[in-house]
């Protein structure tokens, strides 16, 4: 063997080496639970970037009710000196002072020479991982990706993390193309583009939900994602039966995170279901992500944030609250041209009914439009309960023909006309003549009325629908 082969040799035993260590988790050190105040874990021992997920434990003897038990997963969302703050994921019932506190390495892969380190490998992700693919179609799952729907293992999936790098705004495809959602008043009045992110303003049983299901049942969409997030555990079962039904959820995943669930859980069911959008989006698709409700996000946010101590500010919420809530919307959206798309729908819990409420005003500058829902109108009978003046699509003029435009403002118009007047009608003080405005509005209000409302089960179709709105107008 020559000198050069031997030099080659060794260099490539060198490089093999190389590649085995670096698929070796590294040595961590062990922290240690010193104390825990209502939702959060305070730990020593521990020097990990914020988060981190940490497995608590523990020890193997002793009389702690835990021992013997699962490990308690929490994750790393602030630090004070050399105490790390942890939010569980799990029950924490038997957890006491001095448990094992552990940061979560992903399992070693098995190693092939000569192959490149990735950076998970090096312990550089320390984040969580789910999982993703085509497996998730028809399931319903809970934040950490666990099956609730008694439906067997997830197969054809694959772990990928939850924190990705967003898309650049000047590199996202712009909204241009109308979206048929199968619900008239939207369609024609309200015309979403897709990739839009809009918002569904109302308070409690005003038929948000039953709007959401029609949606998910009739919208134009490869990939529907369902996030349930803070709400009744009654309701979700509920949803996907009697709403989404058997036909939406085929084409659909439901991420379900009820009010029970520790508030870490809820917001990463809310970060689960837009990772899987994401994910689905990359892969060329079309996705619709349907979110219940972004106010209980916000919710949440505040009582991780209260815990570990954070001044709050308007209404009890802190400001960290107001910051996450574009994190999280921008993650929607068009992506690259000539790549897939996320339309998303986020519904807001408007207090009372009150439309100042911080979390709805917030949400209202960061969103592409709102879709207001009235109680007035679902208490007469009216369904969906959309109040059309009070609402409104930001890109309806970029993805909807001028003479629909002009029809939509129109009927806007005779509408707002109407219902000014609508106490003296009622009153039996109006007089036809006076005003030729009124008198037009009057004559054409049930033909209004018809177009606003539409029975959950029988979807309207976009040209249909802005066929019926000129129709209405025309008769003017």
């Amino acid at each position: 063997m020559t000198t050069t082969e031997r030099t080659d040799r060794w260099h490539r035993y060198l490089a093999d080496l190389e590649a085995l260590a670096g698929n070796v988790a590294p040595l961590e050190s062990q922290g240690k639970l010193v104390r825990v105040a209502g939702l959060v874990l305070e730990a020593t021992g521990i020097k990990v970037p914020m988060g981190s997920v940490c497995r608590i434990q523990m020890p193997s003897s002793g009389n702690s009710p835990r021992r013997g038990l699962a490990p308690v997963n929490a994750e790393v969302v602030g630090f004070s000196g050399d105490r790390a703050y942890l939010m569980p994921t799990d029950e924490v019932q038997g957890l006491s002072s001095g448990a094992t506190v552990v940061p979560r390495h992903l399992p070693p892969l098995a190693p092939q020479l000569g192959a490149p380190l990735h950076p998970w490998r090096r312990g550089e992700d320390r984040g969580l991982h789910l999982p993703m693919g085509d497996g998730l179609l028809g399931r319903v799952v809970d934040p950490h990706g666990h099956p609730l729907d008694r439906g067997g293992d997830l197969a054809n999936i694959h772990n990928e993390p939850m924190v990705r790098r967003p898309i650049n705004a000047m590199d996202r495809d712009p909204v241009r193309t109308p979206l048929d959602t199968g619900v008239r008043a939207i369609n024609a009045l309200l015309t979403v583009g897709r990739g839009q992110r809009l918002g569904l303003f109302a308070g409690t049983g005003v038929g948000k939900s039953v709007l959401l299901g029609m949606m998910a049942r009739y919208t134009q969409a490869d990939v529907i994602v369902v996030g349930l997030i803070g709400e009744r555990g009654r309701e979700v079962k509920e949803f996907i039966e009697d709403i989404l039904g058997e036909q939406g959820l085929k084409r659909s995943v439901v991420v379900a995170a009820p009010a029970d669930a520790p508030p870490l859980m809820r917001m990463q069911g809310a970060h689960y279901a837009t990772a899987i959008a994401e994910h689905f989006r990359d892969q060329g698709r079309h996705v619709l992500l349907l979110m219940d409700s972004l106010t209980r996000y916000a919710m949440a946010q505040r009582e991780i944030a209260l815990a570990i101590g954070e001044p709050p500010a308007t209404k009890g919420y802190p400001p960290s609250c107001f910051a996450k809530l574009p994190q999280l919307v921008e993650r929607s959206g068009n992506g690259l041209p000539g790549e897939g798309s996320i339309t998303a729908f986020y519904t807001v819990l408007t207090e009372g009914d009150d439309p100042q409420d911080p979390i709805a005003d917030a949400a209202r500058g960061i969103l592409d439009g709102h879709i207001v829902l009235s109680r007035e109108l679902a208490e007469s009978g009216h369904y969906p309960a959309i109040d059309i003046e009070r609402s409104i699509s930001r890109v309806m003029t970029s993805v909807a023909p001028q003479n629909q435009v002009d029809s939509a403002r129109r009927f806007r118009q005779l509408l707002a006309k109407y219902n000014k007047a609508r106490d003296l009608i009622q009153l039996g003080a109006y007089a036809p003549g006076a005003d030729p405005e009124l008198d037009l509005a009057v004559r054409l209000h049930a033909d209004m009325t018809r177009l606003l409302q539409q029975d959950m089960h029988s979807p309207a179709l976009l040209h249909a629908s802005v066929s019926q709105l000129q129709a209405v107008v025309q008769g003017a």
